[in-house]
């Protein structure tokens, strides 16, 4: 496994690149990623979960780190980032099915 927190730290320096070479980039990411502060409609915690969940089915180690980080930050406990984490599998699943049914009706369509 990875030491996530020197891995955290990692990026840091190689985010600052690319908003160096690229600042519009990396303003738009940083504007979409704090839209959730701005309205506040939902909790930090919760939007540290979801971010969790996602990170997860979109397979992204940086945002496991990072959102790992805040989420505790923002007290979640072990067990409701489990729980995120739940609904991040049964996604996963849900999808895996879904388009399970899609390779069924390329086999009835097949000419």
């Amino acid at each position: 496994m990875l030491d996530w927190n020197e891995y955290r730290k990692e990026l840091g320096p190689r985010i600052a690149e690319i908003g160096r070479l690229s600042p519009d980039t990396v303003r738009g990411y940083t504007t979409l990623a704090n839209a959730g502060t701005k309205t506040n409609h939902l909790d930090a915690k919760t939007r540290e979960l979801i971010g969790l969940a996602v990170a997860v089915t979109t397979r992204c180690d940086g945002c496991i780190t990072v959102h790992v980080d805040a989420a505790l930050k923002h007290g979640a406990t072990r067990e409701e980032i489990a729980e995120a984490l739940g609904v991040a599998i049964a996604l996963n699943a849900g999808a895996a099915l879904v388009y399970s049914a899609r390779v069924m009706d390329a086999i009835d369509n097949h000419g």
